[in-house]
């Protein structure tokens, strides 16, 4: 085996460096460093002297080790409070087994001299001699304390019975008791019971006195032992759970983290301070805080916005998560896969037109001729669509009276339409319900296909409609436009195949697709409640296929289809692309134009449509403001042209060119005025549908809103003017465009101040002795200094004063003392010119 070094050798045996040099200079060896060598002679020399030390015999006797160790302790007697120290030597010899009585252990992995073994027992016996005398010294204290504790006692009592005037000497009596107990203290003068009393019963007191203090000495003893237990046990558990000193002093076992726990704090786009301290798990004073020292001051229930939260959060050590406030209906509706092998679907188309056009006729003249016989009656009863099939494949019409639910469609964003027929009388030519079919249409960006009806009359002009239809943009194909105009009559049927053909090519030309095998969505067509069956709706199936049992979300409303009812009337368990069906099971009624959707998970579907009731009335009180005539100005800025849109209807034809034409005469380069509908005739619902739809104000000349039309402009807050002269009409128009326009701005100089003499102040600066010469000097405004008629500065009034007085304002002729804000450059000869912008009101 090699030589080891000193701290190799310390290392071994458990020492510190030092005291093993120590002791090695002791044995008299001559190693003075850790890094000198040491060999296995220099091993045994140590080993002997350090037994020899502790009493041992050196070599002779390598089984026995003696250590003596001393300690010092301090008792208080009660008498005069004197200290006595007490000495105490104890000497313990520990004697090593030999291999006959204790099983031999494991041999050690390293090869070493049993010498080390030797020094490693010296170590240990040591240590827990070490342990025995602190233990045995704090049983000395604690008995000292005792006695010191019951010595105090017992002086207190003999206080408190000594006498304290006279003594009376009482004669012994024969007793069995010892001496020193027959001799009870003497009583206190008045006393008479205590000085007569039987010297045997107050020994017997005495004694009792004696035995109480002992049994209270003993419990507390036993007390003291138990609560020695009680730690042992404790220490125990500790150990074993992995927080011995937690345990040991009878706390529990919690450990507070090292390191800070970092939170994801999901943050909504707008949140409230509470609940974004709730969030980090924190206090909201320490929010409140940490916005206080970014220079934010808020409140406990104040509401802060995304963008500073998510900063609060990241100032607090944590990381920030931005959620929108649809997040839900996001990830429910971006969760729907609508993939799947693509097929041509048939094309939904709307009639529309002028009243007494025969559109009525010419529908009912398709479903008879191309629905079977026997399955045509009642079906506009049963549903507003229907489904046909011909040889060039199947169209799908929308039986919608009037214009309300296109209108309403087109409102909420939805295109539920494919193509448009407009019907045209032959014999009547182009009315004002035509045009605003036109109007209609050209707004939802649908392409059209003109119907000319009423073609087997007499006197009819074929040219006249097309130039009719020509002056609203509506141009045949024949006359180098892209509209197609085929002529029918729903009476004897001509033409009709020809109609059918027209919108078969407008649909190729479209490439209308669909997948079947995707969940079904469409658009709500019309909804009404039925006292059998409840709610009801009508939906257009759009995309996949709408199944019994699927759970529907449309619009604010969800349920489970109990029923699927189609233009026959009958009960159909699935239904397919472009296909028109009744829907049963919703839990309200849903507004015409709702998109529909299925969904997998019901209590998804339940969610998102409380989500949508909570926004609705925001949405609402949004409309409300963007439609009001006064708000108009506050949309400028967001483009550059600024439009103001009207819905007209007036009493006659005449009235209305005028009127119409006077409005958009009004139009600037900033301003536009955009007549969006007119009409002659009362203002219906499908106005006011139209002016929902396009953020316009409904304006009436010589005529009145019916109950419906009411009905929407009160729910939806739009904004409703009547007249009955032009130029009010006019002149009220021209008022809100007015406050469209950008204000102008105009400098207006109010005072100009000559410097007189520049004086220095210490803290001030420079300070200009000026007289007023022209106007008044504001202490407010902002000024000018002028050197020769040329501005060498702008800024603000840092002072303005008469005298040693602070004033706000000095008139012309009247000396003063100005101070320039942040220049003091000011020289005799300059000029301070006071000048205020003044705001001027833009007219047209």
């Amino acid at each position: 085996m090699s030589d080891m070094t000193v701290k190799d050798f310390a290392a071994k045996v458990g020492r510190d460096v030092p005291r093993l040099l120590e002791q090695m200079k002791e044995a008299g060896l001559k190693h003075r460093s850790e890094t000198d060598a040491v060999s296995e002679e220099d091993k045994r020399t140590l080993l002997n002297y350090l037994k020899k030390s502790h009493g041992g015999e050196g070599d002779s006797d390598k089984n026995r080790v003696t250590l003596t160790r001393k300690t010092r302790s301090k008792i208080k007697t009660g008498e005069r409070g004197k200290t006595i120290e007490v000495q105490v030597r104890k000497k313990k010899t520990y004697v090593k087994r030999s291999e006959e009585e204790t099983p031999k252990a494991p041999e050690p992995k390293h090869s070493g001299p049993r010498q080390l073994v030797g020094d490693m027992a010296v170590a240990e016996a040591e240590r827990k001699t070490r342990d025995a005398e602190e233990r045995q010294a704090a049983e000395d204290k604690r008995k000292a304390e005792e006695a010191e504790r019951k010595q105090a006692e017992e002086q207190a009592k003999k206080k408190a019975e000594a006498p304290t005037e006279l003594e009376i000497p009482v004669p012994e009596l024969e007793t069995s008791e010892p001496a020193a107990e027959e001799s009870p203290a003497p009583p206190k003068e008045g006393r008479s019971d205590r000085r007569t009393a039987p010297p045997k019963k107050a020994a017997a007191k005495k004694k009792g006195r004696r035995d109480n203090e002992d049994a209270r000495s003993d419990r507390e003893e036993r007390k003291r032992g138990g609560a020695a237990k009680k730690a042992k046990r404790s220490e125990r558990r500790g150990g074993r759970r992995g927080g011995a000193s937690q345990a040991g002093n009878g706390k529990h076992g919690f450990q507070k983290p090292t390191q800070p726990i970092v939170r994801e704090v999901s943050i909504p786009e707008s949140i409230s301070v509470a609940d974004l301290a709730d969030k980090m798990s924190i206090k909201a004073n320490e929010v409140i805080k940490a916005m206080f020292n970014m220079g934010a001051a808020v409140t406990i229930n104040q509401t802060i916005d995304q963008d500073t939260a998510s900063i609060v959060v990241e100032e607090m050590g944590h990381k920030a998560k931005l959620v929108k406030d649809d997040a839900l209906e996001t990830e429910v509706l971006e969760g729907i896969s609508y993939e799947g092998e693509e097929i041509t679907r048939s094309p939904v188309v709307t009639v529309m037109g002028h009243v007494d056009h025969g559109k009525t006729s010419l529908l009912d003249y398709i479903r008879e001729a191309k629905v079977a016989t026997g399955e045509a009656g009642g079906i506009t009863q049963h549903i507003g669509a229907y489904h046909v099939e011909d040889e060039h494949g199947g169209v799908t019409f929308l039986d919608t009276p009037g214009h309300a639910a296109f209108t309403a469609m087109r409102a909420r964003g939805a295109q539920a339409t494919d193509v448009v027929i407009l019907v045209v009388a032959a014999d009547d030519g182009v009315m004002p319900q035509t045009v605003e079919a036109i109007e209609h249409s050209k707004a939802a960006e649908v392409p059209m296909v003109v119907a000319v009806n009423k073609i087997d009359k007499d006197g009819i002009d074929l040219d006249r409609i097309k130039n009719e239809l020509s002056q609203h943009g509506v141009i045949s194909e024949e006359w180098g436009g892209d509209t197609q105009f085929v002529h029918v009559s729903a009476h004897t049927g001509e033409g009709i195949d020809q109609l059918l053909e027209a919108i078969q090519l407008v649909s190729e030309v479209l490439e209308l697709k669909a997948v079947p095998e995707a969940p079904g969505k469409g658009v709500v067509v019309e909804s009404r409640l039925d006292k059998g069956r409840g709610p009801v709706a009508t939906v257009l199936v759009q995309n996949g296929t709408l199944n019994k049992g699927d759970i529907v979300l449309a619009g604010l409303h969800y349920g489970r289809v109990r029923a699927l009812t189609n233009e026959l009337g009958k009960q159909v368990d699935d239904v397919g692309p472009a296909m028109p069906v009744e829907i049963q099971g919703l839990d309200g009624t849903p507004d015409a134009g709702d998109d529909f959707m299925v969904l997998a998970d019901e209590k998804k579907a339940r969610e998102v449509a409380n989500f949508r009731q909570g926004k609705y009335r925001e949405v609402r009180l949004a409309r409300q403001q963007k439609a009001k005539l006064e708000n108009m100005f506050s949309q400028m800025g967001q483009d550059e042209v600024a439009k103001l849109n009207i819905v007209l209807k007036v009493d006659v034809q005449g009235s209305l060119e005028a009127i119409k034409g006077a409005l958009e005469e009004l139009s600037t380069g900033e301003v536009e005025v955009a007549v969006v509908s007119s009409g002659v005739g009362g203002i219906t619902g499908t106005d006011a549908n139209l002016a929902l739809a396009s953020d316009a104000i409904v304006v009436g000349f010589n005529v009145r809103a019916d109950a419906a039309a009411r009905e929407i402009i009160e729910r939806e807050g739009l904004d409703l003017r009547y007249y009955s002269v032009i130029y009010q009409l006019v002149d009220e128009v021209k008022q809100a465009m007015s406050g469209m326009l950008a204000p102008e701005w105009k400098e207006e100089i109010v005072g100009i101040a000559e410097v007189r003499d520049v004086f220095r102040a210490p803290k001030i600066g420079a300070v200009a002795g000026c007289m007023v010469v022209e106007g008044t000097v504001h202490r407010n405004k902002r000024i000018r200094v002028l050197r020769e008629n040329v501005v060498i500065y702008e800024g603000e009034l840092e002072s303005l004063r008469r005298y040693k007085d602070d004033v706000q304002e000095v008139r012309s002729g009247i000396e003063c003392g100005i101070g320039v804000k942040n220049y003091n450059d000011v020289q005799v000869g300059d000029k301070i010119e006071v000048f205020d912008q003044v705001k001027v009101e833009r007219s047209l």
